[in-house]
């Protein structure tokens, strides 16, 4: 098969990676491989589909929601929802790959949707660079358990459980500072209408210790991020997977 050539945008390819890779030089094989990637991949951001780049981790369980996420995306006419992991790797071993793969994918999909389980792995560093420009204006990050604790923001059932996953699983608390955190957490709930005592949440939230879905505690950096998206309404938390589905509905 004859060589396709550069891509028609070759030099601003370039100039992305270039910029990812803080102006490291390279070999021209490695420019080789990343124009061959860009020109296998990219055309498919390129189309009047809508594109939908999804992250998280790829470990099970985990990896089940990410495929929940992208086959709710793909039920929507004219969309092309992917995973980097569903796309070639680059054979390239002395770059870091997922920083050229990730950028270039990034800069040309329409949308980037980011689920979120757990405070720890490769989401961190996806969540560090989808929170900044110039990514952030077309991300969405969708967290299990996610609430911030204010009077306003909880709303719901699935708001005051979530909020209260995020007590009863914090390891550096102590179990009487829990139950008065939960307490605190439900009296607020109650002006909100909302009614649940300590035994229900506590009973529900037990239940999930020994289920497929671990506790979730996230770090106050994750939580702050989290924060930004939600008062840009750009965040939509979930509990279970037909609540995950839900939030995908969201997403525009």
């Amino acid at each position: 098969m004859a060589d396709p050539g550069p891509p028609p945008n070759a030099a601003g390819i370039m100039e992305s990676v270039n910029d990812a890779l803080q102006g490291l030089e390279l070999e021209p094989d490695e420019t080789s491989e990343i124009l061959g990637f860009a020109n296998r991949e990219l055309p498919h951001l390129h189309t009047p589909e809508d594109s939908y780049f999804i992250l998280g981790s790829y470990r099970d369980p985990y990896l089940r929601r990410l495929r929940i996420v992208q086959n709710e995306l793909d039920k929507r006419l004219g969309t092309y929802p992917f995973l980097m992991a569903d796309l070639p790797e680059l054979a390239i071993d002395r770059l870091p790959v997922f920083r050229i793969r990730f950028t270039l994918l990034a800069a040309h999909v329409d949308t980037i949707v980011a689920v979120y389980e757990q405070d720890a792995g490769g989401e961190v560093t996806e969540l560090g660079k989808i929170s900044t420009t110039p990514y952030f204006e077309k991300s969405y990050v969708l967290p299990r358990d996610y609430a911030w604790m204010t009077e306003r923001n909880l709303d719901t059932e699935a708001d005051v459980l979530a909020a209260a996953a995020t007590i009863y699983f914090n390891d550096d608390l102590d179990d009487a500072t829990i139950e008065e955190e939960i307490d605190s957490l439900l009296t607020v709930a109650n002006k909100n209408g909302i009614s649940l005592t300590a035994t229900d949440v506590i009973d529900r939230l037990k239940g999930r210790e020994d289920s497929e879905q671990a506790p979730v505690s996230y770090s106050w950096v994750h939580l702050n991020e989290f924060r930004l998206f939600e008062l840009h309404r750009r965040c939509f938390a979930w509990s279970n997977p037909d609540d995950l589905r839900d939030a995908v509905d969201e997403v525009p």
